[in-house]
């Protein structure tokens, strides 16, 4: 029987970014099909912006990011971004590159590459095609699918199913009906994987 994972995530959230390779190289180790739900912090369940966080907890935060960001082998740039830079647009070319059955894996590792490491601003149409040009993908042939019915349903879609399963941040996995939050709980997924369920 196949096992199969949801993903939660955000092109935006730097854990997922960080967490994202080491999370690939466990489903595929493990023979795990990955079922990709995209949308943004979830504060219906508690989810908190990282903006909206005390001082002191988002400078742990980022020094948290950083160890991290080193122990993955990720470069992590956390200061002088765009101002006003949204990804959440990027997501929904994601959700095009998975519906068509393109490789949503590398596009959406271009485009956490390009905004976390590069401090691109992928809100800007022409800067996300040029990611997806460069990575490999038709660009502009994204660009437009992010405006059908099926992405944007999906995309709407992958929200609801979000607060229905208690997810608040990011990333969160999915595997028989436990919930593990953090790419730092990769090493519990993975007992799961292979029979440990809590």
């Amino acid at each position: 029987m196949t096992k199969i994972v949801e993903y939660f995530f955000s092109i935006g959230s730097p854990w997922s970014y960080i967490g994202f390779d080491a999370f690939v190289d466990l489903a595929a180790k493990n023979e795990v099909e990955i079922k990709p739900y995209l949308t943004t912090v979830v504060e219906e369940n508690g989810g908190i912006f990282s903006r909206n966080r005390p001082e002191i907890r988002r400078g742990y935060w980022t020094r948290d990011l950083k160890r991290w960001a080193r122990v993955r082998g990720k470069t992590l740039i956390l200061e002088s971004r765009p101002a006003l830079s949204d990804p959440a647009p990027a997501s929904l070319i994601v959700i095009a590159a998975y519906l068509d059955g393109k490789d949503w894996i590398g596009l959406t590792r271009a485009l956490q590459h390009a905004f976390w490491s590069e401090a691109k601003d992928i809100g800007q149409p022409r800067i996300r095609a040029a990611i997806a040009d460069a990575a490999g993908f038709d660009g502009a042939g994204l660009l437009k699918r992010q405006a059908d019915d099926d992405v944007r349903a999906k995309w709407a879609a992958d929200r609801e199913h979000a607060i229905k399963r208690g997810v608040f941040g990011f990333p969160t996995f999915l595997y028989e009906d436990e919930l593990y939050w953090g790419q730092d709980n990769l090493p519990f997924l993975e007992r799961h994987i292979h029979g440990d369920r809590p």
